[in-house]
Parts: structure tokens; C-alpha cells; sequence
């Protein structure tokens, strides 16, 4: 089978099409309502001639799981997505985040860039395999997931129901610019409540102020000096104080203050001892400090993961490109996570991310992808499929 046979089933004009359809959908989460989605790409997915499972996660939110199946003589390969995306924000946009409108050879939306693009790219790959009648010695799974942008609801439940029982290499089309990342930093999120005692404005040393609990505690987050080693796609950990909220009138001394700390790690970095540290942090406070009291909750815990550039698996994304777009790509590395954090950890496979659009565009007002970013994922997609599973 020859790649560019392959990629000559690709519709630059049914690409479009379904990825506008999709926009149309409002996953905005929270709640997430994947469902309804989920329900229209299983129709999609099956007239292509997969094996389609929807899968129900109640509270109209859903995973649509697709396989084309091969022979078996080789391991499956995972294509993922997720279906949710984050609210529009209250910046008016120039083209409704619904619409799916189509200026300048850009089409815009909630989720065209992160990651609804990638999505419809993976699905029209798949397509282009199934029309050009490639024989495929493993199966091609594409999961479409709900949750990714908080909980990664359905991730986890995917890997749960599947272990990834089979499959040989992950391919998470978040986007990239069309460029290959192999790494992504942990999210450790957590919050912080400060606790003291309420009393009149006039008379605060009648009362134990929260706020100024709250103070001496951040101060110390700002001195925190990591533990690690830098890495060379990720660099260094950082950590940002991201929310305040403190007090319910002027004259009133606050007895609740809280934070919001968003610190993102590298490889080598174990949440569990930033947990123990923090705690460190507040009893040595509670010895200072008359009254001190403070909680702390974890809100979010996602690893830091990478697969090593050299991976054979990375090795072909990279041949792939050359073949295809006579484009040098040196693997990078991310600064936010992707459902590979649910799955690297539990199953150690190698993964690149690989997607249309520019990540910058991701949460933004006005976004938008480049319909030739969209046809060239489409198109690198299909040709990895053929190198990997029917080769």
C-alpha cells in the first residue's frame, strides 16, 4: 500500500464539514454533555465501517469508542481525543464560539484547536485507510473521551474497562502546530484554607486574622525551592498562587482565608513529597504563630510523563513527517497535560502528541484552526496508520 495513496482519500471539504458539525456542540464543561457528540461521531464512525462503542457515563456525558479491526499480527494503535471543552469566557468574539464559521482559511469555534480539530482529523485518517483498502495487522482505535479539561472522566474510564489490553503506541491529537511532543508537565493543584477567629474591625487583636495567616503561608510557598533534576524538553517546575478569596465585610476580621496554587512539575518530581513539604511548611507556621490553623485539599494530580525521543515509535513519527512534508521535526516538550497522564503511568507505552492548530489558540476568545493544519493532521495521520499497522 502506498502512503500517498492513502493520503489522496483524504476530503479537504468532509474534514471541514465534520469538524464544524462538531463545534456546533456545545461540551462546554463543566457539565461537559459529551454525550450528544459522542452520539453523532458513533454514526460517523460507523458508516466508515468501525466497530463503534458508546459508551454511557451518565449525566448525558459519554466516550465513542471506534475500531477498525486488523489481523491481529500486530499491537493496536490508539488514537485519543476528548470531546469536552472550556467555556467561552466573557470576551465577545468576532465569530459566535458555536458557529464553526469560515474566514480567511481559518474555521473558527470552541474547540477547533483544542482539540475538536484533532478529533475530526483522526476520524477522516481512519476513512482514508478504510476507503484505499489498506490491510492492517493490528487494530486502529480511535477513543474519544469526555472530561479531559478537569477530571478526565473518561479517560480513566476507558482505562479501567481496557487496561489498553493490546495496544502498542498512543497518539493524543491535542494541538501541536503539527509537531511532535513527547513530554508534558504534571498538574499538582492545590487548595489552602486558613482559619481564625471573627471579631468587630475596631478590636482586630480580639480576633485571629485569616488573611494575615493566609500571608505569612504564601510567603513561604515563594521561598519553596523545588527538588529536580531540569529536564531538557520541560525545563523546571513552576509554581503559581492563582486565587484568593478572604473576609465578608471591612469591618470585620476575616476568619477564612483560601488559595488556589497551580504548581506544574517535571519527571523525577513525586507529588506525594510536595504534599508533605507544604504540610511541613504549616506546622512550622502553627510554632510561630499564635492560633494558626490550615487545611489543605488536592484538586488536581496529574504526573508529569515524556517517552523517550529516541522511542522507535517517536523515531517513525519523525520519519513520517519528512516523508510526507519534507519537514525536519525535533521532538518537544508541553506545558499543560493531556489524557496521557492518565494512561502513560499505568501502562508505560510510548506516546507523541500530535494535532492541528497552534496550542496557544487553546482557551483563547477567537479561536480558530487553519484548515491546512487540519488536512495535513488528517494526512499524517493516515500515513502513521499505514507505517505503523500496515507495514
Amino acid at each position: 500500500m502506498e502512503i500517498q495513496r492513502v493520503k489522496g482519500w483524504i476530503s479537504q471539504d468532509e474534514t471541514v464539514d465534520l469538524l464544524r458539525k462538531m463545534v456546533q456542540f456545545k461540551t462546554v464543561n463543566e457539565p461537559g454533555d459529551e454525550k450528544p457528540l459522542a452520539e453523532m461521531l458513533a454514526g460517523v464512525m460507523s458508516s466508515i465501517g468501525m466497530e463503534v462503542e458508546l459508551v454511557d457515563l451518565g449525566n448525558n456525558r459519554a466516550n465513542v469508542i471506534g475500531v477498525l479491526k486488523g489481523t491481529g499480527e500486530k499491537n493496536s494503535l490508539l488514537f485519543n481525543g476528548h470531546l469536552d471543552t472550556v467555556p467561552p469566557g466573557d470576551v465577545e468574539w468576532n465569530h459566535g464560539p458555536y458557529s464553526g464559521d469560515i474566514e480567511n482559511g481559518k474555521i473558527y469555534g470552541r474547540g477547533t484547536t483544542d482539540m475538536k480539530g484533532g478529533l475530526a482529523s483522526m476520524i477522516m485518517a481512519a476513512k482514508a485507510i478504510k476507503q484505499a483498502g489498506a490491510e492492517l495487522k493490528g487494530d486502529l482505535i480511535i477513543a474519544a473521551t469526555a472530561g479531559e479539561e478537569i477530571d478526565s472522566i473518561g479517560a480513566f474510564d476507558y482505562l479501567h474497562k481496557t487496561g489498553l489490553k493490546g495496544v502498542g503506541a498512543i497518539v493524543i491529537g491535542e494541538p501541536s502546530s503539527c509537531g511532535i511532543n513527547v513530554a508534558e508537565k504534571g498538574a499538582f493543584w492545590i487548595e489552602i484554607t486558613t482559619y481564625g477567629a471573627t471579631a468587630h474591625g475596631a478590636f482586630p487583636d480580639r480576633g485571629k486574622n485569616a488573611i494575615v495567616y493566609m500571608n505569612a503561608l504564601i510567603n513561604r510557598l515563594l521561598q519553596y525551592q523545588f527538588s529536580y533534576e531540569e529536564n531538557p524538553l520541560l525545563g523546571h517546575p513552576t509554581m503559581n498562587i492563582s486565587t484568593i478569596k478572604g473576609g465578608v465585610k471591612t469591618n470585620v476580621v476575616p476568619d477564612k482565608c483560601t488559595i488556589t496554587v497551580d504548581i506544574r512539575t517535571v519527571p523525577g518530581i513525586n507529588h506525594d513529597d510536595l504534599i508533605k513539604d507544604v504540610e511541613g511548611m504549616i506546622e512550622g507556621l502553627k510554632g510561630e504563630l499564635e492560633g494558626f490553623e490550615a487545611s489543605i485539599q488536592i484538586t488536581n494530580n496529574r504526573p508529569a510523563v515524556e517517552t523517550a525521543v529516541d522511542h522507535p515509535f517517536v523515531k517513525l513519527a519523525q520519519d513520517v513527517i519528512k516523508e510526507e512534508f519534507d519537514r525536519v521535526e525535533e521532538p518537544k516538550g508541553v506545558n499543560f497535560y493531556t489524557d496521557a497522564a492518565v494512561f502513560l503511568p499505568a501502562t508505560h507505552l510510548p506516546a507523541v502528541i500530535y494535532g492541528p492548530g497552534d496550542a496557544d489558540m487553546a482557551h483563547q476568545p477567537n479561536e480558530y484552526v487553519e484548515i491546512d493544519s487540519l488536512v495535513e493532521a488528517a494526512q499524517f495521520y493516515a500515513a502513521l496508520i499505514e507505517k505503523y499497522l500496515a507495514n
